[in-house]
């Protein structure tokens, strides 16, 4: 599941734009209504053209609210800018620009709103342009452009399609094991208790499952899970979650905190990251300056220690030390965002490279700089497997393409992912591992990507069992579809499930080996009496249409796939055994006059010309007769 945000200036359209595709109104508090004006995070929900239900975040875009707006970012999967036609580039478009351009937003479009407020195409192509100005550079610079009026309703349609398409066939979230919720909001519900949301990462979270809540280290269960405001047993990585906790009172909570299972994360009050200053900040950044630190949906004061450096000026980056007010949950690769307190202003951001470090750093020791370098580049394994984690499924030679590592270190590097289970092969061309290694036409995934499709591919096929028991199981291009993977990658799966014993495929669809078609009385008794019919004129039975009037369409389908039936035409069914026993009264016909005529197999079963014929041309498509002017003879 899938999470966008908005961003951009306020007034710009943002919460109309979601009411518009959603039906609902993300501003939820009386004093937004009034206001007109979003202050604290909305929410809503919206399935795609394709299918896809994904979640819609709705930040604030006044300058006072952005801390909020930092709160509800972090997590999304793409980002619809939004820039009002008849206002352009305004301070808050450029601050949540620079904003999602340090948090490295995977993707995202521009919606050019109120488009009915300016009827001259030449002034909105004008307009385009110089948001491409203020594009150029940043993670949108290729972002696609959709006009949109929210309340006349125009451009909905293309905005919905072009964020299908933005989405399409890019890798669900990873599910690591070690589930995260950063907390966005708190509150209480009666009869139910305390409710948390967020956007779950690096894991799934079951109702029954035990969590803690960090730094606080407050203990709980999960006793109820929604995910799009539908109930689930479990909610999986990526995905708008509500927690409901039990034993955790409301006052115990508070946003910022993080959601975990006991003993796989620890709070800290100390990171070392990698910062790049923003170009247009007001003055130079300084040793010891305090700042406010944004990561996740945390926000707390810090020191900032410059390392290698004496003073940060506008545009560059360097190594910094972050000494934390607070004890907030992060790990390493973590994007953040640093702002000035006072006067209020976005400093710059960059990513966590050791989130506890065990000491307070000495400034100017190289050896410290070199190892903060190092961990930043990532060993050619690290760099290897960070490939595969964003390609998905590819070829080996692909991902040392993109990881831009040595030839030399590919090999041992391939070797050691494998080894630590970290790589998981699809397909290896024959001979491919041997004394050379591993063949670079192999075709991998990450072993996380792999578990988490496996599990998707496996529970759909569960669930279309639970949901249509009395079919074979589902089509393969309808699990293709829904799975949103290329073919390739979808016959290697399906290929390795199979050999795995884990899923048959037959009959152009998938299913359990475990699942058997088995009727229930009451579908046995509809059965029983349709056989009825059958037994009274087994060559003359009940055509398609009424043996379906007589069973269900679902039943009827049954016996077919169970091949107690055989559909003969569109109109004409025999059942198994009285086509068998036609067949061989057929053959023995035959055999005696070396022929037969329509009208010859009408006297020979008893029955019209409209059955021989479905018959008839039935055995030809079979190969069993072909037809010779009036005869048919075997074939």
């Amino acid at each position: 599941m899938r999470v966008i945000g908005t961003a951009g200036h306020v007034d710009h359209g943002k919460s109309t734009l979601i009411a518009a595709l959603t039906g609902t109104h993300p501003d939820r508090l009386k004093e937004e209504q009034e206001r007109e004006m979003t202050i604290e995070l909305g929410f809503g929900w919206l399935t795609l053209p394709d299918g896809e239900e994904i979640g819609i975040v709705d930040v604030p875009g006044h300058r006072d609210f952005i801390g909020n707006m930092l709160a509800g970012v972090g997590g999304i999967d793409a980002v619809v800018l939004v820039i009002a036609a008849d206002e352009g580039v305004m301070p808050q478009t450029k601050e949540h620009l620079a904003i999602l351009d340090l948090l490295q937003i995977p993707t995202g479009m521009v919606a050019l709103t109120k488009t009915d407020l300016v009827p001259d195409p030449e002034w909105l192509d004008l307009v385009e342009s110089d948001i491409r100005e203020s594009l150029a550079g940043t993670v949108l610079e290729d972002a696609p452009f959709v006009r949109v009026s929210a309340r006349k309703g125009e451009g909905l349609d293309e905005f919905l399609a072009t964020l299908t398409n933005l989405l399409k066939n890019k890798p669900e979230r990873l599910d690591l094991g070690r589930p995260r919720l950063p907390i966005d909001r708190v509150f209480t519900i009666a009869g139910f208790g305390t409710v948390v949301t967020g956007t779950l990462a690096d894991g799934s979270l079951s109702i029954g499952d035990e969590i803690v809540v960090l730094p606080s280290g407050k203990k709980g269960r999960v006793r109820g899970l929604q995910t799009h405001k539908k109930k689930e047993e479990f909610s999986v990585p990526g995905s708008r979650t509500a927690v409901n906790i039990s034993g955790i009172s409301l006052e115990d909570i508070r946003r910022g905190e993080v959601v975990v299972k006991p003993n796989q994360y620890e709070s800290t009050r100390r990171l070392d990251a990698h910062f790049r200053l923003l170009d247009d900040i007001s003055q130079p950044l300084k040793h010891n300056t305090e700042v406010k630190l944004f990561v996740g949906a945390s926000e707390t004061i810090a020191t900032l220690r410059l390392l290698g450096t004496e003073i940060l000026m506008p545009g560059d980056e360097a190594w910094i030390q972050l000494e934390l007010r607070d004890e907030i949950v992060t790990v390493r690769g973590d994007r953040y965002i640093l702002r000035r307190p006072s006067p209020a202003e976005t400093l710059g951001g960059g990513v966590v490279i050791d989130h506890a470090p065990a000491r307070r750093h000495k400034r100017f020791d190289k050896k410290v700089i070199d190892k903060l370098t190092a961990l930043m580049a990532g060993s050619p394994a690290d760099l290897l497997y960070q490939a595969s984690l964003t390609n998905g499924a590819d070829l080996l030679k692909n991902l040392i393409r993109d990881a831009r590592i040595e030839e030399a270190d590919a090999q041992t590097a391939i070797d050691e992912l494998f080894a630590e289970k970290k790589l998981f092969a699809l397909a290896t061309p024959p001979n491919a591992a041997g004394d050379g290694g591993w063949s670079k036409d192999s075709f991998v995934i990450a072993t996380a990507h792999w578990d988490t499709l496996k599990e998707r591919a496996l529970n759909m096929v569960r669930a279309y069992h639970e949901n249509y028991p009395l079919r074979r199981g589902i089509p393969r291009e309808e699990l293709k579809s829904r799975l949103k993977i290329e073919t390739k990658l979808f016959n290697a799966m399906i290929g390795i499930l199979v050999a795995d014993n884990q899923l048959d495929d037959a009959y152009r669809s998938v299913q359990l080996p475990t699942h058997r078609i088995q009727f229930g009385s009451a579908e046995q008794a509809k059965i029983s009496g349709l056989m009825r019919k059958f037994d009274a004129n087994p060559f003359a039975p009940p055509t398609v249409k009424q043996s379906i009037e007589e069973v269900g369409e679902e039943i009827f389908n049954a016996l077919l796939t169970l091949e107690e039936l055989i559909q003969l035409s569109a109109d004409v069914v025999f059942r198994k055994s009285d086509y068998d026993k036609a067949l061989e009264m057929l053959k023995k016909y035959i055999a005696q006059h070396e022929k037969i005529t329509v009208a010859n197999a009408r006297d020979l079963y008893g029955t019209s010309r409209r059955y021989v014929l479905a018959f008839f041309e039935y055995l030809d498509s079979q190969r069993i007769t072909k037809r010779e002017g009036d005869y048919r003879i075997l074939n």
